[in-house]
Formats: structure tokens, C-alpha cells, sequence
């Protein structure tokens, strides 16, 4: 359904160290810097951050999250770690099952856009 997901930030290279280290831990490769903006390109989509072209701030969607998916608990707790340790923010609930059908873990990355590992346990 999606191409591209993209975000904006403040500080092109705070995000690539950001990105690079959350989305190893599922198994993306680092980033590759074009212009004003750091891209990571899976066979399944992209997934971006730029400085806005329009020359105005970087802002978050309030309402917004964009979720990733993991393969496993472990792999999300690990999302989470990273995110935490490369300067985003744990938000909502620590880590864990929801409702017994779903494990998420939530954090804000350094610019406060919402994000979230997603797994889904058979």
C-alpha cells in the first residue's frame, strides 16, 4: 500500500545516528545521505528523514505514529532500546503484550515524531 514514509527533522545528521541504530535492530542498513535528507531503502519500501525543502521548521503530526514492524518481543525490545540510547524518548507504556493480542513498544525519536515496534505473537 505505501511507498515511502518520511519525516522531518531539525538535524540531518542526529537523525541518520538515530535511524541508523533503530532500524538496524531490524535489520535495515544505515542510511544513505541525498541532499537534504537521509534515506533507508528495504525491498519492501523507504523510509526517510529531510530537512522540509520549504525552509520552515520540522513539526510532528499530533495524532500521528508510525509503526515498524518486528519480527519478534525481543526485536521490539531491542527498537526500543536503541531508540532510547540514541536520544529518543520512551512514551506511553513501558514495552509489552496489549490486550494478549499485540506487543508494542512506543518512543518519540529526537525531532518528537511518535513512533512504534509492532509485533505480532502467532
Amino acid at each position: 500500500m505505501f511507498t515511502h514514509v518520511m519525516v522531518g527533522t531539525k538535524d540531518l545528521d542526529k537523525a541518520k545516528s538515530f535511524y541508523d541504530a533503530l532500524l538496524g535492530t531490524l535489520g535495515v542498513g544505515p542510511g544513505v545521505v541525498d541532499r537534504h535528507r537521509v534515506i533507508w531503502r528495504t525491498p519492501g519500501g523507504m523510509f526517510a528523514a529531510t530537512l522540509p525543502i520549504d525552509g520552515k521548521p520540522a513539526s510532528v503530526a499530533n495524532g500521528g505514529t508510525i509503526g515498524f514492524a518486528a519480527s519478534s518481543a525481543q526485536q521490539a525490545d531491542a527498537w526500543h532500546a536503541a531508540g532510547v540510547a540514541n536520544g529518543g524518548t520512551a512514551i506511553e507504556d513501558p514495552p509489552g503484550l496489549r490486550g494478549g493480542v499485540v506487543y508494542l513498544a512506543y518512543l518519540r525519536d529526537p525531532d518528537g515524531n511518535k513512533l512504534c515496534a509492532m509485533h505480532r505473537p502467532s
